[in-house]
């Protein structure tokens, strides 16, 4: 049938997995499928409706045969009957498979377009049920008379149903295929047409909606990952997404706030998780259908087959032998793994190629949200603004068709006018999107976009339109001249200073990493010293804080210390203790950072900071490692300060130069360790280096580290 679900319709069962089992165990482990089939009938499919109701049927009527079979002495079942149990229980398992996507409630409309396939497969399973039955000895004498004619009818049912595409499908299929065609030509939806397909596939809310695009997504990111591309599926399945964000977008109210918070706590809690967790044991894939085993531990259904058939009844893990090779599928993983590749970070996702229906979509949902944003009523601006802030995550294109549309100024005049909150923060979260592109942030700068910024990062109405304003700025300064225009805005750096003191994690690591871009105009240097940030990173650097935000704080502080200004002002806080406990027990950014910031305050600080860091214990320890586990900008700067604490050592030890006083100016020796720093760039200055380790490391431990 459909080879290409997630989950529970990517299953390859090539062999059942019973050939050692007896038939006392068949039988039971059919009933146990009988049972869950049959739970499935309370699930009333959107589709094929009738033909799942004939599936039932005749379930029940063969779970009254097991039944009997159960009842009765099997252990003389010939093989014949053996055979024919084993045959019907993969039979079962691929009836359970059909069943759950049939009433699965976020395929309704991937089952409703393939309800041609879906047809085949009713009536290729049923076939299959008859055949299974054909070979079962009813001979025996075993049976009752009356489950003998069951079994004799049941045979007749299967050979004689007839499954068929149901009308209302039918006519479902056939608009979904007309509306392919007007997005490609661009032409103008009936929505009654519209509203008819969604009424038949029970999808009827924003959120049902979006249950549609997640799964068809999971659906696009399991065949990438798995390099299963097929070119025609990946496109029909992006041309059924581009179809539901059109009705997303255009056919449903606005999305209540309840239903925004859920959906940003899912994408909060997937987002915590990494695929390379979900990849079976056997095959190192992503898996498509988990189940588990009596020993506890999960693999995919596909490979443990394999496992099985190549003779191995022992779990691949523990290597223990199995009690029990039953399958019992894990749903709740299996929604996991779901979800989780809906929610994959874009810079880890490869690139989805849009069809050309998808693409019209995209094209027509953005004039209709521009349009609403320019002449709708306060509802329909906040519900714009709302899909836009979707939207503009999603792809590329959507961006592009959006800033085509001309939604780049109405964004910035909701950002700047709207007295509702939610309606500013999904504005500004969507131009941050945008910004993302270097291509739109010229047309955000053009739209005066840069005092908008600033001014909700000053006075946003939530304050995570504060956050996002900052991220925003981030992107923006990414442009010399533009950092240089929100620098010279005192209320950017103000606002930042406040997001510093005041935000949450989250709102303060957006506040680093816009600082870091503003700094890279070395006019902002004394803007931002002035405006008081170093204590406030002092602060930020205390393990209470996190880690993330420790090695965030240092890197903007090693970019300060780049000039004699910023190394002056970091070292009247006199904080070279913490700097040194960060670069003992941080990772290996955090170290680099420290490493960063120590050579930095060396140049501009003097052989007074040098005299310090040479009595440090374990600073040379922190070096050689950095050297040898740390990235080669990491293991370069190591060498270098290593190379300053050498020199300062040598020549103090042969008196050639004192220990310089407390109160001594802390740029006394700035020329001579600039000119060592540029030394050991080159070439030959490495080599004297690396001699220079190689003899410290030959003595012991004790003389090393006596500086």
């Amino acid at each position: 049938m459909i080879h290409n679900l997630n989950g529970s319709g990517r299953r390859v069962l090539t062999f059942p997995a019973t050939d050692t089992l007896s038939a006392s165990t068949l039988v039971q482990s059919l009933l146990y499928l009988s049972h869950e089939i049959r739970s499935l009938k309370s699930k009333i499919p959107s589709t094929n409706k009738r033909n799942a109701s004939e599936m039932f049927r005749l379930i029940e009527n063969v779970s009254i045969f097991l039944e009997e079979i159960q009842l009765v002495s099997s252990a003389d079942l010939p093989d014949s009957g053996i055979l024919s149990l084993t045959d019907l229980k993969l039979s079962f398992q691929k009836v359970l498979y059909l069943l759950e996507d049939c009433t699965r409630d976020s395929a309704r409309l991937w089952m409703a377009m393939s309800s041609s396939q879906v047809v085949d497969r009713f009536r290729v399973l049923t076939r299959a049920i008859g055949t299974d039955l054909e070979v079962f000895p009813l001979e025996s004498g075993q049976l009752s008379d009356e489950v003998e004619e069951l079994v004799e009818f049941v045979k007749i049912q299967a050979r004689k149903a007839r499954f068929e595409i149901e009308q209302d499908d039918q006519r479902a299929m056939d608009i979904v295929n007309r509306i392919f065609g007007q997005f490609r030509d661009g032409s103008d939806l009936d929505f009654t047409q519209v509203k008819f397909v969604l009424d038949h596939i029970r999808v009827r809310t924003w959120f049902e909606c979006n249950e549609e695009i997640k799964f068809l997504e999971g659906e696009i990111e399991l065949k990438l990952l798995n390099r299963e591309k097929n070119a025609n599926e990946i496109s029909f399945l992006t041309s059924l997404i581009g179809f539901m964000i059109y009705c997303q977008c255009v056919m449903f109210d606005y999305q209540t706030q309840s239903q925004q918070k859920v959906k940003a706590c899912e994408v909060e809690v997937f987002n915590g998780l990494d695929l390379d967790d979900f990849r079976c044991p056997i095959s190192f894939e992503v898996m498509k259908d988990p189940v588990t085993l009596c020993t506890g531990h999960t693999y995919d259904r596909s490979s443990i087959l394999k496992w099985f058939r190549s003779g191995n009844y022992t779990c691949p893990i523990t290597g223990n032998k199995l009690t029990s090779i039953e399958l019992v599928p894990n749903l709740a993983l299996k929604h996991i793994i779901q979800q989780c590749c809906a929610n994959v970070p874009k810079s880890k996702k490869e690139a989805i190629p849009w069809s050309l229906e998808a693409k019209g979509a995209l094209k027509m949902v953005s004039l209709f949200l521009v349009s609403k944003l320019d002449c709708g009523t306060r509802l329909e601006r906040n519900k714009a603004a709302s899909e836009i802030r979707i939207l503009t995550k999603t792809s590329d294109f959507s961006r592009s068709c959006l800033v085509e549309s001309g939604v780049v100024p109405h964004l910035l005049d909701l950002m700047l006018s709207s007295l509702d909150s939610c309606a500013q923060e999904n504005a500004v979260a969507g131009l941050l999107n945008l910004s993302k592109d270097s291509r739109n942030r010229f047309l955000i700068a053009e739209h005066g976009g840069l005092e908008v910024i600033v001014y909700v990062l000053k006075k946003g109405l939530k304050v995570e339109s504060r956050h996002h304003a900052a991220a925003t700025i981030f992107y923006m300064s990414s442009v010399e001249d533009y950092r240089r225009h929100i620098g010279e805005n005192h209320n950017s750096i103000q606002g930042l200073l406040k997001l510093l003191r005041e935000g949450n994690t989250r709102g303060k690591r957006n506040a680093l990493v816009a600082i870091l871009g503003l700094l890279m105009y070395c006019g902002n240097h004394s803007r931002v010293l002035r405006a008081g940030i170093v204590p406030l990173l002092v602060d930020l650097m205390k393990p209470s804080d996190g880690e993330e935000l420790a090695t965030d704080s240092l890197a903007v502080l090693a970019k300060l210390s780049e000039n004699p200004d910023g190394a002056s002002t970091i070292l009247r806080h006199g904080e070279l203790d913490i700097i040194l406990q960060i670069l003992e027990s941080s990772s290996m950014a955090g170290k680099e950072y420290c490493v960063s910031l120590l050579l930095a305050l060396c140049i501009n600080g003097g052989a007074h900071i040098v005299s310090l860091l040479v009595k440090s214990p374990s600073l040379m320890g922190s070096l050689y490692s950095l050297i040898s586990e740390g990235t080669p900008r990491g293991s370069k700067k190591a060498s270098a300060l290593i190379s300053i604490l050498h020199e300062f050592n040598e020549r103090r030890s042969s008196g050639i130069m004192d220990p310089v006083p407390r109160d001594h100016s802390i740029h006394v020796c700035q020329p001579r360790l600039g000119r060592m720093v540029k030394a050991s760039a080159s070439l030959e200055a490495l080599k004297m280096l690396a001699r220079f380790l190689k003899e410290l490391i030959s003595k012991s431990a004790s003389a090393v580290f006596t500086y």
